[in-house]
């Protein structure tokens, strides 16, 4: 199989999803009545206004939250860093933050930012299998302790932590907790009171939503400080004149993605695990990761020993397959991951994260298992040069 010769498949659904037609209408549907500013006293204003607000009502819903609670962003680094940085300005002496070492760099990175500017961070370790110790993440809990923030599935290897045991032990303490659930949209319940936490962000392009639309939720009473000075937009929260129709966008792409959301989590964990299978009993030295508890349903990440990750990577793509070697954020730079290393795992070999989306056939599967041997046997005999 070919480029040239055959039609491509597309296996990056964890970095980004293409727009769902459905989706694309909506926004079309509103776009004459949503070009206006939401916050004019005129007509127009309040024709943007009623869109906005009934986005917002249509988000909340999926939470069971009040509709006040809903922040709209520009996507998920923004509000993982608003939920950072605004709680822990707040904070007023606190000055200590606890996370995890496996976090998106929008988390780890703000964590960093923190640091630098006199914050004192712990980052609790996770097991083989990425998964955090309720226990160690209480021992971590301090006085003065302004923020924890522990991600709810992982993009890499779609590991999934335990929120509402980490959340308790926040919530006992009276110290905010966020959650990154960016890459668990549309896999996981995402109900907030079941999950306990405080925070939680999303980003619309990760369910087949628009790209550059994020969600903060923000639990009422939660001190909070706005990192855009402007106007009073998103009750004061969030500067800046919303995009109205990507919020409806957003909005029908989670209610789209919520429907069907254990349906297809069933269909495309069959998938996973078949190829996950498959490739463990045809390609010696392939060891998959975050498995031995419970993972998103969509992510296979697959260390495959002495292999060169950009040749792997290259033969992939020139095979016709889409793929990544973690998160799309990092993964130009074919650096060692820092997840596969907080988990143990070997980060010289070539580390492929085969993410799946609703639009994957079993065909696509079966395509790539035929030639993927191959493929890593060529790599391997580059990394032998």
């Amino acid at each position: 199989m070919n480029s040239a010769t055959n039609s491509r498949v597309y296996l990056d659904y964890a970095a980004t999803t293409p727009i769902d037609p459905r989706v694309r209408a909506a926004m079309e549907r509103v776009r004459e009545d949503a070009a206006y500013n939401p916050s004019s006293p005129h007509a127009e204003g309040r024709r943007s206004r009623a869109l906005l607000d009934a986005a917002r009502e249509r988000v909340a819903r999926v939470l069971n939250v009040p509709r006040r609670s809903i922040v709209f962003t520009a996507g998920g680094t923004e509000s993982n860093n608003l939920a950072l940085f605004g709680v822990a300005r707040a904070a007023g002496s606190r000055r200590h933050i606890v996370t995890t070492v496996i976090e998106h760099h929008a988390v780890s990175r703000a964590v960093d930012t923190l640091e630098d500017a006199g914050f004192v961070a712990t980052r609790i370790p996770v097991d083989a299998s990425g998964r955090v110790d309720s226990a160690t993440f209480a021992a971590a809990l301090r006085p003065d302790t302004a923020i924890a923030s522990v991600m709810y599935a992982n993009n890499e290897i779609g590991t999934v932590q335990s929120l509402a045991q980490l959340s308790e032990h926040a919530r006992a303490r009276g110290i905010p907790f966020h959650t990154d659930a960016v890459a668990a949209a549309g896999w996981l319940p995402l109900e907030i009171e079941g999950l306990g936490v405080d925070l939680l962000s999303l980003a619309a392009h990760k369910f087949h939503g628009p790209p550059g639309l994020g969600v903060l939720y923000l639990r009422d009473g939660t001190p909070l400080e706005p990192m855009l000075a402007g106007g009073s937009q998103e009750l004061g929260r969030r500067a800046g004149t919303e995009d109205v129709a990507g919020a409806v966008g957003m909005a029908e792409a989670l209610e789209l993605a919520e429907a069907d959301r254990v349906e297809a989590g069933r269909w495309i964990q069959a998938l996973r695990d078949a190829l996950e299978s498959a490739v463990g009993s045809s390609i010696a030295g392939a060891r998959p990761n975050g498995t031995g508890g419970n993972r998103l349903p969509n992510i296979a990440s697959i260390t495959f020993a002495g292999t060169d990750p950009a040749a792997l990577l290259m033969l992939l793509d020139l095979h016709g397959f889409a793929t990544s070697a973690g998160s799309a954020c990092t993964s130009g730079s074919l650096e060692p991951s820092h997840v596969i290393a907080a988990i143990g795992g070997d980060v010289r070999g070539a580390t492929i994260r085969f993410s799946l989306g609703r639009p994957t056939t079993e065909e696509e599967i079966e395509r790539l298992v035929a030639v993927l041997p191959g493929i890593v046997a060529d790599a391997g005999r580059v990394e032998a040069t």
